[in-house]
């Protein structure tokens, strides 16, 4: 690791900057977000975006989609979606005289599951393969899913009616939870004004260049893997997550997949700055965001309105960091 090419480091740290130069030529005042989409995808995870409608968030996967060169498909989950709607089936072939298996809208680089728990279990199930192999089930076939992957899930904090609750494994499996406020006074100006030459209220992708390339993405993951971890690092996430674990007002802790978690997220924060080492203090940036969804906090502290993100922030005020 000592005769590491930093030089590497500090070139994939422009071509980050250029994909997010990229983005925001249509993201208009969503900068966090469009750097946690980044990190995202450069540390191999999954995104649960949260936010209300009209925020972008279908812009932002079709705009990375464009950027990247890559499939974008969108699903959109409803009560009635059944399995194959996502995976595919097997259908019959008369010219052949048998059965083909057509792919369901799955098989893409860029999936956005949008309004994911209007679904129930079942297909949700679906996906969790997907996101966890990155292979689907299809009449008894195990097929591979195209590389890079990467499930962009929108929930709506607002309606609850007609939803069904997102199992903990399920979430466990969503690298980051990224939340989608609404933009300041000034951005909102400024997404009206870059609107006001559009006919409706769409923003064009075709805007967008691409930056990057499928194998660009490739290169920059397995990057990471060449990433200069202390253990001390490892040591400081691992008592975060176990810290969850028995803190007051946690009814249910993170498991082991949450220091994984901020470990990869960390590397990737580091990459993006243009380093091949991992700091303490990337560990507590990203904490919240790889953490509030793997916790679950107990009915008194969500009477009194305090979330995951406030008590993940108590915690981390509490919990030692390694001076590396």
């Amino acid at each position: 690791m000592d005769n590491i090419d930093n030089s590497r480091f500090i070139e994939a740290q422009l071509s980050i900057q250029a994909l997010g130069q990229e983005l925001k030529k249509v993201m208009v005042g969503q900068d966090h977000v469009i750097e946690q989409t980044i990190l995202c995808l450069l540390a191999a995870g999954h995104a649960l975006v949260e936010g209300v409608p009209g925020l972008g968030k279908t812009l932002l996967v079709r705009s990375l989609s464009q950027a990247l060169g890559g499939k974008f498909n969108r699903i959109q989950f409803t009560p009635d979606l059944m399995p194959s709607d996502v995976s595919g089936h097997a259908m019959y072939n008369k010219q052949s005289d048998d059965f083909v298996i057509r792919k369901g809208p799955v098989f893409c680089n860029l999936l956005l599951a949008d309004e994911i728990n209007r679904a129930p279990a079942k297909t949700q199930s679906a996906l969790l393969e997907a996101m966890q192999e990155q292979q689907v089930s299809v009449e008894g076939q195990s097929l591979p899913l195209p590389s890079p992957f990467m499930v962009m899930a929108t929930q709506n904090p607002l309606e609850h009616e007609g939803t069904y609750a997102l199992p903990e494994a399920q979430l466990d499996r969503f690298l980051l939870h990224i939340w989608v406020d609404y933009p300041s006074l000034e951005e909102e100006v400024a997404l009206s004004t870059l609107l006001s030459s559009k006919v409706g209220d769409q923003l064009d992708v075709s805007a967008i260049n691409p930056v990057w390339s499928l194998k660009k993405v490739n290169e920059l993951q397995a990057l990471l893997t060449e990433m200069e971890v202390d253990q001390s690092i490892h040591e400081y996430a691992v008592r975060l997550v176990r810290a969850t674990r028995d803190w007051h007002g946690i009814e249910v802790g993170a498991g082991p997949r949450g220091s994984l978690a901020l470990v990869r997220v960390a590397k990737a924060y580091a990459l993006m700055n243009g380093r091949h080492f991992v700091l303490p203090e990337d560990i507590k940036i990203m904490a919240v965001s790889v953490l509030r969804h793997r916790i679950r906090l107990n009915a008194e502290l969500e009477i009194e309105g305090i979330d995951a993100s406030q008590v993940i922030t108590e915690l981390l005020q509490n919990v030692e960091a390694p001076r590396v």
